[in-house]
């Protein structure tokens, strides 16, 4: 099912959730609302770049999207003289590649808006690709076209904000082609969090960076938390509620609509109280501020309000039809229909609720698409702001809209800096800056979001900018097991001022895990043992401090019982399954990281197991091993550069058209004789 990476304000206000918290942003004047995008670009550091001469001058960005309006005051111009120099409408070949949607305006606008708003890199040069009319319907062959047009028109960066939810290898290869070509390439995470597993094409491929979306810069924007029994509940903050100095901590009473004489007979003193939306009374207007008023006038000490259809909504306390003079007095939210009727068929005397409402724009958005998508590599690898942006809107208009969509224009952005400070900086470098350098984000008990929901942690363009050491690889993915408990993982350092002599490392992970490592001139060792049998997915961080910056690698440790060895030979791999446990069957995956090409087969304990490949590459290898009626995971990887591809090539091709040649004969004979029959 195709997806459109933005949705409109209120329904994703309504969203902006996680494990029953949310981020929500309360109502300001219109011109208040003309600075978010000027709150979120600071917000992440562009300030410092800018003050120094760096905006994006000379650098060219492909948006792959819904095209541009080339009309706004803010991205004026088509053509060479114009902010959008170039690109092609895919839906109408004749025609300029002007946005009728407003979707790739609104990305354009992020990364280089130059006005009355102003992008990350407001100085950088757009190519419009247009691939879809109105955003919700995107062919998968017109994004592959798109970017092998904007290798062809020598793009700097890609930023694709549109995709797929579900995998597809030839975009995957499209992309790969444009990182062959030293073009940075930036993809949206996507919108169908807060689930895990959620992130499709083109977000999953491993060589581009994918964002997901946090909150923006708002001193407005509420964080709200319900927890039942040690159970969280989604809500949200209803427009006119305050913070809470500390959580409200009481019982939970049910009292109907919310009505006044809903509340009669009922103590409600001090206690949260759960109404349903509207009235039971057909055409009556019973406004949330009333409930409110209602509620507060008995004695509640805070109000949720369960939907009165599917889902979750966003209400307002303030509002033109209120009273004259009202005030809320205490803090109101929302919640989904289930969960409202869930909390009050399980209400007891004993059973308390704990209500929290407090600030905190880094946070990652609900409706942010999360990993894994691979047991191999981390996705997303950053996260930057993405909810309440307020960039340029067709006919030279803004809107409000939130999206990962808008969260990936930040990082092209960032990206567009990085080079015109340092051109001759490889695509993978400029992604080691923007992956080290990030700020941490945390949910809203503290604890750090994990690298499945947020990467590394949020964009920081100015920490980025200022970076003097280049950390290869930015992240990692290691693999121990039973039989192999201590794992080794190699880093390459890159100077880009001063020297590694201050160079200091500390690690941050499972306390069973110990902890070592060792420099060698520019190539930095780590070691990790494993001190207790603790089997499952862990991750950490590594932290280099270096000259007064510190720079964060996020790793993901599997640590398995089994485990799978490799043994090549010239144009095959054989594998070797180990387990503790007696084991029956095995199915094995080897993925070419480069094209995403999937080859498997099955073994058995007295089976020879092997797979036939043609292409030096570096190969993951996933091995489900069948223990006892259940599946054990085993990982390895293996780096191919031996095969001769050429020689290789020249065999695939020659049986076939062996093969065709010799039934081509026989067919000729047999036409020939069944004519000479026919006389």
């Amino acid at each position: 099912m195709v997806r459109k990476f933005v949705k409109s304000l209120l329904i994703l206000s309504s969203m902006l959730i996680f494990s029953g918290i949310l981020i929500l942003g309360q109502l300001e004047t219109q011109n208040e609302a003309k600075l978010y995008l000027d709150r979120s670009i600071p917000y992440v550091g562009a300030d410092i770049p800018r003050i120094q001469g760096i905006d994006g001058e000379g650098i060219k960005i492909a948006v792959i999207d819904t095209g541009v309006d080339f009309n706004h005051p803010d991205l004026f111009g088509w053509g060479p003289d114009g902010k959008v120099i170039g690109g092609y409408n895919f839906i109408k070949e004749d025609d300029p590649p002007l946005d009728t949607n407003g979707h790739g305006t609104q990305v354009a606008g992020v990364i280089a808006a130059d006005g009355e708003k102003s992008g990350v890199a407001p100085k950088a040069k757009i190519l419009a690709y247009k691939v879809s009319e109105n955003g919700e319907g995107v062919a998968s062959d017109l994004i592959i076209r798109a970017i092998q047009k904007a290798i062809e028109d020598d793009a700097d960066i890609i930023n694709i904000s549109l995709g797929i939810n579900k995998t597809n290898a030839k975009i995957e290869r499209g992309i790969n082609q444009a990182l062959e070509k030293e073009i940075f390439v930036v993809t949206a995470a996507g919108n169908d969090g807060p689930e895990l597993k959620t992130i499709g094409s083109p977000g999953r491929n491993f060589g581009s960076v994918t964002v997901g979306a946090t909150y923006n810069n708002l001193t407005s924007s509420l964080v709200a938390t319900l927890e039942i029994d040690k159970k969280p509940y989604t809500v949200i903050p209803m427009v006119g509620s305050t913070k809470l100095e500390e959580p409200i901590r009481e019982k939970i009473i049910f009292a109907g609509y919310g009505k006044i004489e809903d509340f009669q007979g009922l103590d409600v003193k001090d206690a949260i109280v759960i109404v349903e939306r509207g009235s039971n009374v057909e055409g009556e207007l019973l406004y949330f501020s009333i409930k409110e008023k209602n509620a507060a006038n008995a004695g509640a000490k805070a109000v949720i309000v369960y939907n009165n259809s599917p889902g979750i909504f966003l209400g307002e306390l303030i509002h033109e039809f209120m009273e004259s003079g009202y005030t809320p007095q205490i803090p109101v939210v929302s919640i989904d229909r289930d969960e409202g009727l869930e909390i009050i068929e399980s209400i007891t005397e004993e059973k308390q609720g704990v209500l929290q409402l407090f600030y905190n724009p880094d946070f990652v958005a609900h409706f942010s698409s999360r990993g894994p998508v691979s047991p191999f590599y981390i996705k997303p690898e950053i996260v930057a702001p993405g909810a309440y942006i307020n960039t340029t809107q067709n006919n030279a208009g803004y809107n409000f809209t939130s999206g990962t969509s808008y969260a990936a224009p930040h990082v092209s952005g960032a990206a567009a800096l990085l080079l015109q400070k340092n051109p001759d900086l490889h695509h993978h470098e400029i992604k080691s800056l923007l992956l080290t350098t990030v700020a941490p984000v945390s949910d809203a008990y503290g604890q750090e979001f994990s690298i499945h929901e947020a990467g590394a942690g949020r964009l920081d363009i100015e920490n980025a900018f200022a970076a003097k050491l280049i950390i290869m690889p930015p992240n990692f993915v290691v693999n121990v097991s039973s039989d192999e408990l201590v794992v080794e993982q190699q880093f390459e350092l890159k100077l880009l001022d001063g020297t590694l002599d201050d160079l200091d490392i500390k690690f941050e992970g499972p306390e069973f895990i110990k902890f070592t490592y060792t420099r060698e001139e520019n190539t930095l060792f780590v070691k990790m043992n494993m001190n207790e049998e603790r089997f499952g997915d862990h991750e950490g961080k590594l932290f280099v401090n270096h000259e007064g910056m510190q720079y964060t690698i996020p790793f993901l440790l599997h640590y398995t019982p089994g485990s799978i060895s490799i043994n090549q030979q010239n144009q095959r791999l054989y594998f070797d399954i180990y387990h503790p446990e007696e084991w029956s069957f095995a199915k094995i995956s080897v993925i070419n990281s480069e094209n995403g090409d999937i080859y498997t087969t099955t073994t058995t304990p007295n089976k020879e197991a092997f797979i036939e490949i043609y292409e030096n590459s570096k190969y993951w290898i996933d091995a489900k091993i069948r223990v006892n009626g259940n599946t054990s995971n085993a990982f390895n990887i293996i780096e191919v550069n031996s095969l001769d591809e050429n020689q290789n090539r020249i065999d695939i091709i020659d049986i076939p058209e062996k093969q065709i040649a010799i039934i081509s004969i026989i067919l000729i004979g047999i036409a020939v004789f069944g004519l000479i029959k026919r006389k």
